[in-house]
């Protein structure tokens, strides 16, 4: 899968996704990961990609000519997202789906990131294909948005992860029925008095499995209701495992 960046700041973004998983999928070839300079394709000794808002106002803009001739130059693989508070929520959902890109026509997406006050309108309208937000607040730049999104749709492409069912099973994913993760253990089975619970060393995964998603059930209950409102509500099944496996 092919993910091409745009930025002003290539080191930072090239930095972050040379380590851990994402790293090693680059070695491997899982994933072709470019990160282009915004600064490029300017033609002035100070290569200014930012000039003074028209109609006044603080800050500084980014400026259209160089973002519209950095991403000719490249001609990266659509669609090219800028990465904006005004763009589609990024949730569990969306990051499969820009994962899917990765079988399909050009092979993957790009990412504008923008920085001071955001780009040149004519940049939102002509030149990229949609926007992405990472979360209700603003950030100095796109840069960090960018690791978010490369981070989450990165694992999600097959072999990356070592164990594809992993993604399944946790937080959000397709096997996990919109619901939180259950909690994890591991050894030893006892750490200053604390105890994993019985039901994970009894051997019974049958009944292991039930645990897990009455834990899950619980979690969410307890930390996003509104996970629970987007379901529909809690099933027959879901009040039984709750039922069956009571608060400790």
């Amino acid at each position: 899968m092919r993910i091409d960046v745009f930025t002003i700041f290539p080191e930072m973004v090239d930095e972050f996704a040379s380590h851990a998983l994402l790293g090693k999928a680059r070695v491997n070839g899982l994933l072709d990961l470019r990160v282009h300079d915004l600064r490029a394709q300017t033609t002035d000794v100070h290569r200014t990609v930012d000039d003074t808002p028209y109609g006044g106002g603080a800050g500084m803009v980014l400026m259209a000519e160089p973002l519209f001739a950095a991403v000719e130059a490249v001609d990266p693989p659509r669609p090219l997202y800028y990465l904006g508070p005004a763009g589609r929520p990024l949730d569990q959902a969306f990051a499969r789906e820009l994962a899917g890109l990765g079988e399909q026509g050009s092979g993957g997406f790009s990412l504008l990131c923008g920085r001071y006050e955001g780009v040149d309108e004519r940049v939102r309208t002509h030149l990229v294909d949609g926007e992405i937000s990472i979360g209700d607040y603003v950030l100095a730049g796109g840069e960090v948005a960018a690791m978010v999104v490369l981070e989450a749709v990165g694992r999600l492409v097959p072999g990356v992860m070592g164990n594809d069912t992993s993604a399944g099973d946790e937080s959000f994913g397709e096997g996990s029925g919109g619901l939180l993760e259950y909690p994890q253990y591991t050894k030893p089975a006892e750490v200053r008095g604390l105890a994993v619970p019985d039901v994970l060393r009894s051997g019974d995964h049958g009944r292991i499995d039930r645990w897990r998603r009455a834990e899950a059930l619980r979690r969410t209950i307890e930390r996003r209701p509104d996970l629970i409102e987007r379901r529909g509500g809690l099933t027959a099944e879901d009040e039984r495992l709750l039922a069956e496996f009571p608060e400790p």
